[in-house]
């Protein structure tokens, strides 16, 4: 690569880190050496949401990249390094190490928290909140601590107050000024605020200077007021603001405001033309911009002028801002304290619940300048677009902050410019959504990640979806939720039916509500995991063995070359010596791959099918049971040894693993389900990764959900705190059974979460405080699950006939030749997949193969004919006849012989089979593929005689045969 030169970023914060990735989307790495410096030990974190760290969320969930970010894109990351100084003239800079030059240097230093010059702030009485390891010393204070007061009354100081209260602290909030949130709020608004705050049991108070913090009686410290009124605390936290962190701009002479800050003009540059500031460090027409958009902004700036983009500007940023401040909604809009001049106001104050909302409009009329919103920002969003695109307000502006019952109505997305910012964290604006939908987006998961709209502070989200639907709709795109062509309701509806009408099988489901056919390898597995869910009957039952992906119908994980895993259950991943010992047997017996899973399971590869259920009655008899390893269930709960081994065990982890997966195991599911239980919060179990996460406190337990790992790792989201045991597993019940209710078909938890409307409140307002009205009945689902539980495996094992779909040929005693396996490490691994050999047309003449009884209705089964393997279909009529399909099961794509362990339906009326494998789909009437018509699979006349199914060589029409037809 020929580089133009070095780019030296100072600061890897939020802004820090935008602004490398804004490089990289310009391609500004491909031309660039990219340095950038940190002073932290950490990668680039979100400090917006800082208050996770302190409920067990660790330092990686708070991640903004993925591991490999810097790597991939050829940037060096200086961790925990400091530029000591920076040389304009020779154009360097130093760290403690080495001298680096640069091209352009971009300082992204951020702030510091002002600290006021009180007496004795220091110690436990002189914390900030501001960094992890800030954080990591309020946690240490909070040790053995009862109360705590934070200094400040701001946004930040009301966030460092709500971390203190999640540590299980009194808290007091310090407040110099007449009213919280005085910078977003007026003085009516703060005292709304007030209100509600201190209904949460948080002491609040105003109009206090402290003068002096001294040592306490009953407490650590004493705090002594101006009035001569004193509070003692354990710890007291200082938010009083922050002050812009100038000092390597002030060492190298860089222009500086009176009042701090680096001194930038409308592209960001400082008096040095190759030097630029963003983000707190920067102070543009006087103002420092302390919220993370503005800074933002600048990075896009930057960059794009750094690309070449000379009329990229930064022309000011809006400091709305909309959040929840412990469970109470605060929103400030636009000119919120009313300050153009002639400005008039609307308010709304609700006594009844302690709302209160304030618009204002400027002095004719024409425009909604600004607004404040203590209690509801349902308001918020409409407000903020009438303000932003300077939008006519109604002919009553009043009904904009009346209660909705009284008519207020809701902006309409349609009305919306294409120059409305939808996302003001990443300046996502609805035009760019537009672009996205016709480039093809029509998920709203895709337009996330592809835009990143939502993905910062996430207020927009219901304003996206809103936006994002309305302009499918204006293009005629509908978009179909059908399950498929064979169900026209969504999987959640479908759901719902089977509940309400008490339908128990696939044929019932469709005649009611399907559109008619066999069905596919969609809908039938989909409708399968439903009815298993909702009844819970065994998977191996007649009924549901059509409706069965190979893995469940086998009960066993199918592998590239045919053969399948076996996985028994370890509940907690506690096993016995003994049972260990019986685990290498079978391995040893059967000559199985032997492999530890991430779950904390054994795992052995390799197993015929023949061979399965005799594996299966020596694991049983040794008191295993089926780990459900192939099925949309339940899996595993992960634990760590927790207090019973541990030395900083809190609780027994294994112990609460136990009684987590012996409930749940069986449970069916859209998707897989993974648990994990931690005895403390130093997370061994690594339960924030899992579908459902339970982490040991000294007061009980913490629960994560919708958290996984796989292609795209989400971490868990702290749920609840502190729960009983009783508790914990009433909302893991309650949260299972809604998700199971209302997810799509292979929708993990961790996408139906993203996807659910109101995110983690509205989950925690139907699981917690049963918003919906159905707590009871989900509960009562989940027990009827729990009662009636029993090991699939053992179920087969003692019925013959459901036996019989263990054989490779049913009408011979062979395994199938094509499976080899080589030596590799001590073990065996499957040797390649051999391309099928020639096989003859078949006989002339009708020719006898196997019994009718051998076959399974509307599914497959194999039959061996001269070393050809036949798949053998069986769609019945009425009359116990019906009609059977004889082709190849060789799969041409994964040259395993497996098709006739694929799932039997139809599509447009063309009867098929899916290869278990890959899913391509072969028509059973002539061998194509649906998918690539370049690949085909032999087909044989088929048909039964007698109670038997007969098979003769497909006769070929002549043309002048076909001519005369």
């Amino acid at each position: 690569m020929t580089t133009r030169g070095n780019i030296i970023i100072v600061g890897n914060g939020m802004v820090g880190h935008y602004c490398a990735e804004q490089l990289v989307m310009h391609g500004l790495h491909e031309t660039h050496q990219i340095h950038v410096f940190g002073e932290e030990r950490h990668h680039a974190y979100d400090r917006v949401h800082l208050t996770d760290y302190m409920t067990g969320q660790d330092a990686l969930a708070l991640r903004l990249h993925q591991e490999d970010f810097h790597t991939a894109h050829g940037i060096t990351l200086h961790l925990n390094s400091r530029i000591t100084d920076i040389d304009r003239a020779a154009k360097t800079v130093t760290t403690e190490n080495e001298i680096l030059p640069y091209t352009t240097l971009i300082l992204a230093t951020g702030s510091t928290p002002f600290v006021p010059p009180v007496p004795g702030n220091t110690g436990t009485a002189g914390l900030v909140y501001r960094t992890l390891e800030d954080l990591d010393l309020i946690r240490a204070a909070a040790e053995g601590a009862q109360h705590g007061t934070v200094i400040g009354g701001g946004l930040l100081g009301l966030e460092a107050a709500n971390a203190l209260k999640v540590l299980g602290l009194d808290v007091s909030v310090i407040q110099l000024g007449t009213h919280l949130m005085s910078a977003q709020l007026d003085e009516e608004g703060g005292r709304a605020l007030k209100k509600r705050i201190e209904a949460l049991g948080i002491d609040v108070r105003v109009l206090h200077q402290t003068q002096e913090i001294v040592p306490g009686t009953t407490h650590r410290h004493k705090l002594i007021f101006a009035d001569g009124s004193s509070l003692e605390t354990d710890m007291v936290v200082f938010s009083a603001g922050i002050k812009p962190q100038d000092m390597l701009g002030r060492a190298c002479g860089l222009q500086i405001g009176p009042r701090g800050g680096i001194v930038v003009d409308n592209q960001c540059r400082t008096s040095d033309p190759d030097i630029f500031a963003v983000g707190e460090c920067a102070l543009w027409e006087g103002q420092i911009f302390g919220l993370v958009a503005p800074g933002y902004t600048m990075a896009r700036t930057v960059a794009a002028l750094l690309a070449g983009d000379a009329e990229a500007a930064f022309t000011g940023a809006d400091m709305s801002t909309k959040l929840k401040l412990q469970g109470v909604d605060v929103g400030s809009i636009g000119d919120a304290h009313g300050q153009e001049p002639g400005c008039t106001s609307y308010r709304f104050i609700g006594e009844a619940d302690g709302s209160y909302r304030r618009l204002v409009l400027s002095a004719d009329g024409s425009r909604v300048t600004g607004a404040v919103l203590v209690g509801d920002n349902s308001y918020y969003d409409t407000i903020f677009q009438y303000v932003q695109n300077e939008i006519a307000p109604p002919a009553d502006p009043a009904v904009l902050i009346l209660p909705r019952g009284e008519g207020a109505e809701l902006l309409g997305a349609d009305a919306l410019p294409d120059t409305a910012t939808i996302c003001s964290c990443h300046n996502v604006t609805k035009g760019a959504i537009s672009n996205a939908i016709e480039q093809g987006c029509t998920d709203l998961g895709t337009l996330k990640k592809d835009t990143k709209a939502s993905t910062g502070c996430g207020g927009c989200s219901a304003l996206l979806k809103s936006v994002f639907e309305t302009e499918l709709t204006a293009r005629g795109i509908t978009v179909d939720h059908s399950l498929c062509e064979h169900f026209s309701y969504t999987r959640q509806e479908l759901y719902s039916l089977v509940r309400v009408h008490n339908i128990r099988s696939f044929e019932e489901l469709m005649a009611q509500y399907g559109n008619g056919g066999l069905g596919c390898d969609i809908c039938k597995p989909a409708v399968g995991s439903i009815l298993a869910s909702a009844w819970n009957k065994p998977i191996t039952d007649p009924l549901y063995i059509p409706l069965q992906d190979t893995n469940d119908t086998f009960m066993g994980n199918m592998q590239k070359n045919g053969t399948y895993s076996v996985v028994p259950r370890i509940a907690g991943g506690e096993i016995t010596p003994d049972k260990l010992i019986v685990l290498g047997q079978v391995a040893k017996k059967y000559n199985l791959y032997t492999k530890i899973t991430g779950g904390q399971r054994v795992d052995l590869f390799g197993a015929q099918l023949h061979q399965l259920p005799e594996i299966w009655r020596e694991l049983l008899d040794a008191g295993f049971e089926t780990g459900h390893a192939y099925g949309k269930s339940t899996r595993t709960v992960k634990s760590c040894v927790g207090s019973t081994w541990c030395r900083y065990g809190v609780q027994d982890s294994v112990g609460k693993a136990l009684d987590l997966e012996n409930r749940y195991k069986g449970l069916r599911s859209p998707h897989k389900l993974k648990f994990a239980v931690s005895g403390c919060t130093r997370e061994c179990a690594e339960a924030q990764s899992k579908d459902v996460g339970v982490i040991a406190t000294e007061n009980g337990w913490n629960l994560y959900v919708c958290g996984n790992g796989g292609m795209r790792p989400r971490h868990a989201e702290l749920f609840a705190t502190d729960l009983d045991a009783e508790t914990l597993v009433q909302y893991i019940d309650r949260f299972l059974m809604f998700y199971i209710r209302t997810a799509d078909k292979l929708q993990r938890t961790s996408v139906w979460r993203e996807n659910l409307e109101g995110g983690l409140e509205y989950l925690q307002d139907v699981i917690i405080h049963d918003s919906l009205g159905i707590c009871d009945e989900l509960e009562q689902q989940m027990q009827l699950v729990v009662d009636t539980y029993q090991c699939e495996w053992k179920n087969a094992l003692t019925d013959e006939e459901k036996l019989k779909r263990f054989r490779t040929f049913v009408n011979d005693a062979r395994p199938d030749p094509n499976i080899r396996t080589v030596p590799e490490r001590d073990q065996v691994k499957p040797a390649d997949n051999q391309p099928e050999l020639p096989i003859s047309a078949g006989p002339a003449g009708w020719t006898d193969l196997c019994a009718q009884s051998d076959l399974v209705p509307r599914s497959g089964v194999v039959a061996l004919y001269n070393n050809a393997q036949i798949a053998l279909f069986y769609l019945p009529d009425a009359q116990g006849e019906g009609r059977v399909f004889a082709v190849d099961n060789h799969d041409p794509f994964s040259h395993a012989n497996v098709l006739g362990r694929g799932l039997m339906g139809d599509i447009h009326g063309q009867p098929v089979v899916a290869s278990p494998l890959y899913k391509q789909h072969f028509n059973l009437e002539d061998g194509t593929c649906l998918e690539d018509a370049s690949k085909s699979i032999h087909a044989w006349d088929a048909r039964l005689h007698k109670g038997r199914v007969e098979i003769r060589a497909r006769k070929v029409t002549a043309p002048a045969e076909a001519a005369m037809a």
